[in-house]
């Protein structure tokens, strides 16, 4: 069966750091695109952040640029989002897809798919 399985969410204060996993079974994950989504409280999803797998290329939305970063752990048919520096503005369900293919266009979430359950972040004093 193939899945993928969101890990690594918690609650945490402003400026604390969470490491968040999205790790595959059934297939391998390093040939695929696969990004990070949130969503928060009354809000849409949102793009956080998105890797290729054929060029390598990697997106950050602006609000997360310097904070969080994206990686690869081939070894554990995994994709990490590293998450430094948290605002409460980051509190959101995370969730990761892949769009079953090399690289991707847009990290947005209408062109990935294949979820895994999300994992909620929180971030509060």
């Amino acid at each position: 069966q193939m899945q993928l399985v969101d890990s690594g969410g918690g609650l945490v204060h402003p400026g604390a750091s969470l490491t968040l996993s999205c790790t595959a079974s059934g297939f391998s994950l390093d040939t695929y695109a696969t990004g990070w989504f949130r969503q928060a409280p009354g809000k849409g999803p949102e793009g956080v952040s998105c890797i290729g797998a054929s060029d390598g290329r990697t997106y950050y939305t602006n609000s997360v640029k310097g904070r969080f970063t994206i990686s690869r752990d081939n070894t554990k048919n995994t994709v990490t989002l590293q998450m430094n520096k948290m605002k409460p503005e980051d509190t959101a369900v995370y969730y990761c897809g892949t769009n079953w293919g090399g690289s991707f266009y847009y990290c947005e979430e209408q062109d990935f798919g294949s979820w895994g359950q999300g994992t909620q972040v929180a971030v509060s004093s």
